[in-house]
């Protein structure tokens, strides 16, 4: 952490296979963080400290877990294969957002031109997924990470972002592009 000069740096338990709601803070010595919920004296001034080692065995496991990464190759080929399935099936219509080579293995950004990326998720409920763009009062607005990298607004807010996990199958993969379809039809 010294090499990298992280002074806080938050994990998420979640992103590793850990329970929702277990995560853990780095703070770099020398660091001071005001609390915001105060607690009694015999927890040391902290609160809410109930479970924590066990929280704690539980994201340390899923750490552990998460160190094996033998399962990249096959979720980067799985990934490949979706965005070859989406060009095979929506031609010009489906734009990729991002290097073609240099990104994560376990993640495709793609646009839907011509549509709302909020819309086509809306109408497809068993799709985990995600558009990183926010509405505000009707408006959809570009994410601010498409807007960096140079998307045009009209592709950027067809962006959708699909993640695959450890478990992500070639079938699943199927039913959403099923459900792309029936949505995109």
């Amino acid at each position: 952490m010294d090499e990298l000069g992280v002074d806080l740096l938050s994990i998420a338990g979640h992103k590793l296979y850990a329970p929702k709601g277990i995560g853990a803070l780095y703070i770099r010595t020398g660091v001071r963080l005001e609390p915001l919920i105060h607690g009694a004296d015999h927890e040391k001034g902290r609160a809410g400290r109930y479970g924590e080692r066990l929280a704690g065995l539980a994201l340390g496991t899923a750490c552990a877990i998460a160190w094996d990464l033998s399962f990249v190759p096959e979720m980067q080929r799985l990934r490949d294969l979706f965005w070859d399935l989406l060009q095979e099936r929506f031609g010009t219509r489906v734009v990729l957002n991002g290097h073609p080579d240099r990104r994560l293995p376990n993640t495709l950004n793609v646009s839907f031109v011509g549509r709302v990326g909020a819309d086509i998720l809306a109408a497809m409920p068993e799709v985990a997924a995600s558009t990183g763009s926010a509405c505000h009062s009707g408006q959809i607005s570009l994410s601010p990470v498409l807007a960096a990298m140079g998307i045009a607004p009209e592709i950027g807010t067809g962006a959708i972002r699909f993640s695959l996990g450890r478990h992500t199958t070639q079938e699943d993969i199927g039913a959403v592009l099923e459900h792309l379809e029936r949505v995109l039809a």
